[in-house]
């Protein structure tokens, strides 16, 4: 079946637009879950500033059996849920939610790992000092490990483009829609191919993106 490319690149820019649109809300409300999560998973565990071994083995379940279940498997589980909060299980809005869910405990654990990756010799010296749990988070943990959230968070959004792909697989819209709509039950190669570029270059666009910032913050 021949495409009609003039119509075919109105729908590239619809879709990329639907894609931007999915990636920018579920990354920003995942990380509104996060953040706060892989903050708590550091300091309440064992030997750590607040720490807290219920709290820490209760949260750190949660976020291993979320983290567990595939993405495509997810979407589909919580379907009512999604409808209840969005009153829909298609399109754009709709994947958001299973998005933010996917997303959430990826970005806590990435957080969990950045801060981890600092001296525990600056935590004692800031306790040694008088400091606060909260100053200790705020002023110590998260401005050290700053210049490694920008690189854990430039993996979660590559994260979130090849997961909001697979959302297209059940009508979740954006450039995967496109590309099983076009490529896949038209037989279009050459519509495949467009929108498998188009996806690379922001991959790597964001990549890139996400090195130079990094780079930058660490040499301040």
């Amino acid at each position: 079946m021949q495409v009609d490319w003039s119509t075919f690149w109105v729908d590239i820019l619809n879709a990329a637009g639907d894609t931007l649109t999915m990636v920018g809300f579920s990354l920003l409300f995942s990380a509104v879950i996060g953040i706060p999560l892989g903050v708590v998973l550091v300091v309440t565990r064992k030997g750590h500033i607040l720490e807290n071994l219920a709290v820490f083995n209760i949260l750190n379940a949660i976020v291993n059996v979320l983290r567990s279940i595939p993405f495509i498997i997810l979407m589909v589980a919580i379907i009512p849920f999604t409808r209840f909060i969005v009153g829909t299980s298609i399109g754009t809005s709709a994947a958001i939610v299973p998005l933010i869910v996917y997303a959430g405990p990826y970005i806590a654990r990435l957080v969990e790992n950045s801060l981890l990756e600092i001296d525990p010799g600056i935590v004692e010296a800031a306790e040694a000092m008088g400091a606060t749990p909260w100053q200790t988070i705020f002023r110590i943990l998260l401005p050290e490990a700053f210049s490694s959230l920008i690189l854990s968070f430039t993996i979660a959004t590559i994260g979130l483009v090849g997961a909001s792909a697979m959302a297209g697989a059940v009508g979740g819209g954006g450039l995967g829609d496109l590309a099983i709509a076009y490529g896949y039950q038209r037989f279009d190669t050459d519509v495949m191919i467009v929108t498998v570029v188009l996806l690379v270059i922001l991959v790597q666009g964001l990549q890139s993106a996400g090195n130079i910032l990094s780079r930058k913050i660490r040499r301040r």
